[in-house]
């Protein structure tokens, strides 16, 4: 399904710079654009998935406890975007726990996947961390936030604040930010509250509040069957073959060659399938024209054997990420398709290979807006595809 309502650029802008506004947003007491998400009565609108605990209406709570089987979920019927989501939660019987947002099930078995704000009472202690529950584990823990891990209170109510906007997920407890996250795997799904499997735990939610902000949706930045918005510089070959871009040189031809995009970007999430058959190549993103290559900025590296997922700065620092050889063997798939994606806000630049975050900047000094653009490079046989390219606008730099 598309979704065409679309969050208001200059709130994206604003949330995804700092925990300031929602800061101020989840310690005041103010409750202004919330809505409840849970009517306060029963359990209309959602519905149980997983395991055998059980989940019951008490007075102002929902209350779930451990029951045989596997983790369980009580999930919203509906789906959401972009929101930030208040809720308290008390461990009555220690155990663990989670918030599910932008979740999803699998077919066939039923299984709920995504991510999960983690509710720890463990010495562990990583409570408002992020989790991929069902799929590549942990994206955010707490291991070196100290302040972060003390902030959960194990026989008292919590307060937990969880804001997803485009990429950007955050989580507070008790007034103190916890994860900082850059994601694209998933921009909507379900709410769920878990029950993990184990010998005991009773846990109380009440004043689930939700202020809805919409959908981000991908848009096509190239539309699949002509160079319509791009244009070709420098050296080798740009051809269109059944909604694939197909770039090839010669090791013979000298000159680097780009397809690069007429407009130009400030912070935006691009997304990409690529198959590097032959020869290096790259994503550029907030680069300008100029210099011997013929552009002038960042590259997220793609290369048939090694440093896929690196960042590379052309005419410029050289390799600012440059990831070990044992690591690219982690996350890319020789010989076949791999998904690669670039998420770049403000002077934060987060790159993921395949799901698996490869390189991040969180104060990069480079340039804030710029073209986009595929490389062919200089003096090597090149044979490399590209199709599914998307761009997420996260905000209109002027």
């Amino acid at each position: 399904m598309i979704r065409t309502r679309i969050h208001q650029p200059l709130l994206a802008f604003v949330c995804l710079l700092g925990f300031a506004a929602l800061s101020a947003v989840s310690a005041g007491p103010s409750d202004q654009g919330f809505v409840p998400l849970w009517n306060g009565q029963d359990l209309t609108g959602w519905k149980k998935a997983g395991g055998g605990a059980t989940y019951r209406v008490e007075g102002d709570c929902i209350v779930g406890e451990v029951g045989p089987g596997a983790n369980t979920f009580l999930r919203t019927e509906k789906t959401y975007g972009d929101f930030i989501l208040k809720a308290e939660v008390k461990l009555e019987v220690p155990g663990n726990s989670g918030f599910q947002f932008r979740s999803h099930q699998k077919d066939g078995d039923g299984r709920v996947f995504g991510y999960q704000c983690e509710i720890d009472p463990s010495d562990r202690a990583w409570s408002a961390g992020i989790y991929d529950e069902g799929r590549r584990g942990w994206l955010f823990s707490l291991q070196d936030d100290p302040v972060a891990r003390q902030a959960f209170k194990k026989v008292d109510w919590n307060q937990f604040v969880i804001q997803a906007i485009g990429p950007s997920l955050k989580t507070w407890l008790n007034g103190v930010p916890c994860a900082d996250l850059i994601d694209i795997m998933d921009l909507e799904g379900f709410f769920a509250l878990q029950v993990h499997a184990g010998k005991q735990g009773k846990i109380r939610w009440r004043n689930l509040l939700l202020k809805d902000l919409g959908f981000s949706a991908w848009q096509p930045l190239w539309d699949g069957k002509s160079f319509d918005g791009w244009e070709k510089i420098g050296g080798g070959h740009w051809t269109i073959e059944k909604g694939v871009l197909h770039g090839t040189s010669q090791k013979t031809e000298s000159q680097h060659g780009h397809l690069i995009t007429k407009e130009q970007f400030g912070d935006f999430a691009v997304r990409l399938k690529y198959w590097a058959k032959q020869g290096n190549s790259g994503l550029y993103f907030r680069v300008e024209k100029g210099g011997a290559a013929g552009v002038l900025g960042f590259q997220a590296e793609i290369d048939p054997e090694k440093d896929a997922g690196g960042l590379y700065e052309t005419s410029g620092r050289a390799w600012v990420v440059q990831p070990k050889p044992e690591d690219v063997k982690k996350w890319h798939k020789p010989n076949q398709w791999n998904e690669m994606s670039v998420v770049a806000s403000g002077q934060r630049i987060v790159v993921h290979v395949n799901g698996q975050k490869t390189a991040e900047l969180k104060n990069d000094p480079g340039r804030l807006k710029g073209h986009l653009a595929l490389q062919l490079h200089g003096g090597q046989d090149m044979d490399v595809l590209f199709k599914e390219i998307e761009i997420l606008k996260l905000s209109q730099t002027k």
